[in-house]
């Protein structure tokens, strides 16, 4: 399922994603399946550290959120409005500087991502996220639940001797 993924993560995390002359880009949804959870825009790969790269796995795949491990926080598009939560809680067994389950808190928004992290060893300086579920609870909201997947992209090692 998530070798689907694959070719799109590459070009997203290598930045080679451009589009042709001719061909206008696609807008970003602003709602994925009538959620109040939007498309974030193509994103890079942090200088330092890791960073999960996850899609939706419903009926429309979009990149839903990206979850850095420092600074540790989770970026997603709520309303139209792209909004980095910071990490207020973390545990299980995770990798990459992730956890099993994390939640992330701003104000009246509370977003909790439970993910597998599956190392590869086609995959380097990275692991897969075969399943994961984002839970986005607001006040006065119904509370949202939408099961995703993707992948974690580390930056390189600093090179010895700088």
């Amino acid at each position: 399922m998530m070798l689907r993924f694959l070719p799109l993560v590459l070009l997203l995390l290598a930045g080679a994603a451009t589009a042709r002359d001719d061909t206008p880009a696609r807008p970003l949804l602003s709602s994925i399946d009538g959620l109040p959870l939007g498309e974030l825009p193509k994103q890079v790969l942090p200088a330092t550290g890791c960073a999960a790269y996850l899609w939706s796995d419903g009926t429309t795949h979009a990149l839903v959120a990206m979850a850095s491990a420092d600074p540790a926080q989770i970026r997603l598009s709520l309303g139209g409005t792209i909004t980095d939560y910071p990490r207020v809680a973390q545990h299980g067994l995770g990798g990459l500087g992730f956890a099993g389950t994390t939640t992330y808190r701003s104000g009246d928004v509370t977003a909790t991502l439970e993910m597998t992290i599956a190392t590869q060893a086609d995959l380097t300086q990275g692991a897969a996220v075969p399943s994961g579920v984002l839970t986005l609870a607001r006040t006065g909201h119904d509370t949202v639940v939408l099961p995703v997947g993707g992948l974690i992209g580390c930056a390189p090692p600093p090179e010895a001797g700088k």
